[in-house]
């Protein structure tokens, strides 16, 4: 498997350590506790992973420079520094302030800065706008990120019950989320370099070769999908309902790069009975022709990837589309993209993370085959690249978001955008569960973002 090496650029920082009262040096490195497991946690358990979740993050970008870290190319990928403050941001407004009679750590104007979307709490920042703040700093940025931690251990040793640490869990999930965006974003604003810049530096094999491209029948019938069970959840999971399923079946592996390759050669890209109406528009005002990252050059296809520029992986699934993409690729291979439930139902029948999948660091953050080594019968299901469903992102029947501020997470974007499921070579070990649902708008694609085949 290929592994990241130690040839990076100086870090510029090292990750901070947090004390808590009479519980000193509390550390629980390394892979955190799936979340179906997660029940009451002791106030040292949770510190642990606190601290884990809060040290990954200054981990992943400690081979970036602060140039690197204020850079906003497109206006929808976020500065580095920017998802270090949010987060820092989300711990303080909606831990340490409603529960901890602790001085205010940032001051008034931060919250304006690095509030991301919620509305009741306020005035926000442009997103669009986010890499013209050049202050506060990035050390200011470390400095606060060290406070607020160091107040948050303290609270965690002395506070519990299951409202205040399912709080924490909600913050350590989004913390886990703005994980991925930090690699995404970074990606995304480093393609405007035309140096085409690193993040890392890997070596190694990519991965074993896929089989013949089979196919999983399922019997479908009236299944239940969806979560009211035990452990932490985001609110959209649920409420568990059921829903009919016909017979159907998926491919054993996601969709290769080769495959797509030949989708362009054969001219796929400008051929409008492949695409939905408003996905051939898309194409034609943006030239798109290839997926996100590709390039034509002299000796091929290349590709853009968390480790500079490369040959495109033929065998490799495909990366960065949108479900525009997606879904006219599943037209020309002569079938459709699978609905949320589809796939849901088939993870469920084979078994779930963290028993399955590749994810942030277990190899390179770049998605390749390794069905040949999987014992997932559906090879790559988990982790390499999130998958494109067929379904709107909507709520389930009874679905009521948090009270507070926080409700404000989920429920306000079930509105044209479509489902992933499966997550990515990007995505932190631990984090997902079966009836996890991401979304984006269908033409994004920035996203470690693929598709599997059903029929």
């Amino acid at each position: 498997m290929e592994m990241e090496t130690s040839e990076t650029p100086k870090t510029c920082y090292k990750s901070a350590k947090f004390e808590a009262p009479n519980q000193r040096q509390v550390v629980r490195k390394g892979r955190p506790q799936p979340l179906e497991t997660r029940g009451s946690m002791s106030s040292s358990t949770l510190i642990g992973r606190f601290e884990a979740v809060r040290t990954r993050t200054v981990d992943l970008v400690s081979s970036l420079s602060p140039e690197d870290q204020q850079i906003q190319g497109p206006d929808f990928a976020s500065p580095t520094k920017w998802h270090l403050a949010h987060t820092t941001w989300f711990f303080e407004t909606f831990l340490l302030r409603p529960h901890a009679a602790a001085p205010r750590l940032a001051p008034d104007a931060w919250g304006l800065l690095f509030n991301s979307y919620y509305e009741s709490l306020g005035a926000r920042h442009p997103r669009l706008a986010r890499g013209l703040l050049s202050r506060p700093g990035l050390e200011e940025v470390m400095a606060w990120r060290a406070s607020v931690d160091a107040q948050l251990a303290r609270l965690i040793a002395h506070r519990d019950g299951p409202d205040f640490t399912a709080l924490v869990e909600l913050g350590l999930a989004h913390e886990e989320q703005h994980q991925e965006l930090i690699l995404t974003d970074l990606l995304a604003n480093f393609a405007l370099n035309p140096t085409d810049p690193a993040w890392r530096v890997a070596a190694g094999p990519l991965g074993s070769p896929p089989g013949a491209p089979g196919w999983a029948s399922f019997d479908g019938g009236l299944v239940s999908v969806g979560t009211d069970g035990p452990g932490f959840r985001f609110d959209n999971e649920g409420p568990a309902h059921r829903v009919w399923l016909e017979p159907f079946a998926l491919r054993v592996a996601p969709v290769s790069n080769a495959e797509v390759l030949a989708l362009i050669e054969a001219g796929g890209y400008a051929d409008p009975r492949l695409w939905l109406s408003d996905g051939i528009a898309w194409v034609r005002e943006h030239g798109i022709e290839a997926p996100e990252y590709w390039r034509r050059d002299l000796d091929g296809w290349t590709t853009l990837s968390l480790y500079g520029r490369h040959p495109v992986d033929l065998l490799a699934p495909v990366c960065h589309v949108s479900a525009y993409e997606a879904d006219a690729i599943a037209t020309w291979l002569g079938a459709r993209l699978p609905t949320e439930f589809e796939w849901e139902h088939a993870a469920a029948r084979v078994g779930g993370p963290p028993s399955q999948g590749r994810w942030q660091g277990q190899g390179p953050t770049r998605p390749q085959h390794t069905g040949a080594a999987s014992q997932d019968p559906l090879h790559n299901l988990w982790g390499e690249v999130w998958a494109w469903t067929r379904s709107s992102y909507l709520p389930y029947p009874g679905y009521r978001p948090l009270p507070g501020a926080v409700g404000e997470y989920n429920g306000k974007f079930m509105s044209v955008q479509w489902v992933l499921r499966g997550g990515s070579c990007a995505t932190p070990p631990g984090h997902l569960r079966t009836t996890y649902r991401n979304f984006f708008y269908p033409q994004q694609r920035w996203q470690f973002a693929g598709l599997r085949l059903a029929r």
